[in-house]
């Protein structure tokens, strides 16, 4: 693969897309399909690990796989319409193009419906890599030779620190600011309004990164 000037990674769920409503719907709707209650609303607070880890809360292990397959058959015509990109996500993955960079989206998600994501909200990223989670993302990180990642659970900064990039993490999703901090996150910004601006100083250093300590008393005001 060419090298890259900068290529900039984004976790998915609660970094660019806020998709607990849909998330919400389909789980509704698998209950509905299996006669299996499944708490939705609590769900839709541990988004970010693989999604047979919150099938295992649900269903015997001998159903998990089966249950994960009905569940992402269903997702495209329940979770799609109903998910909204996060405030900021058009303008950051904008400021890595701007910055002559890739954005590029790695995801535990399943990838067709990742995106399917980004197409229905016009997310422009450069690639899509999907069913990757914490120390695994690494593989892609690497293999698109990213510097940054941003994501929102620790598990994404466990993958920023596997991949050797830089991990910037923004308190939207279910870890708060202080976990983001502990888990060793170089940058915390408050969410992506926050990022072109931080990017800028960042390009402007000769990419040798900021401390993120404006962004870090932004996010626990």
């Amino acid at each position: 693969m060419a090298a890259h000037p900068l290529t900039v990674g984004f976790d998915l769920d609660m970094t660019l897309i806020d998709s607990r409503p849909g998330i919400k719907a389909a789980y509704q709707e698998l209950s509905a399909r299996t006669g299996t209650f499944v708490d939705a609303e609590a769900a839709v607070t541990r988004l970010g690990p693989p999604l047979e880890q919150e099938i295992r809360r649900w269903f015997p292990e001998e159903r998990v796989t089966e249950i994960s397959a009905l569940y992402r058959t269903l997702y495209p015509a329940h979770a799609i319409t109903a998910t909204k990109a996060m405030p900021g996500a058009r303008e950051a993955i904008a400021a890595v193009h701007a910055a002559g960079g890739r954005a590029i989206v790695v995801t535990a998600k399943y990838e067709p419906n990742a995106k399917l994501h980004l197409t229905h909200l016009g997310l422009a990223a450069d690639a899509v890599i999907g069913s990757l989670w914490a120390e695994a993302k690494a593989e892609a990180l690497r293999a698109h030779e990213a510097q940054v990642y941003v994501g929102d659970h620790t598990g994404d900064v466990r993958g920023a620190h596997t991949a050797g990039a830089l991990s910037v993490a923004v308190a939207t999703g279910p870890c708060e600011a202080h976990e983001l901090r502990a888990a060793g996150a170089e940058v915390l910004l408050a969410d992506l309004t926050d990022f072109p601006s931080w990017l800028e100083r960042y390009v402007a250093e000769g990419a040798e990164g900021s401390d993120g300590a404006d962004a870090s008393e932004a996010a626990s005001a």
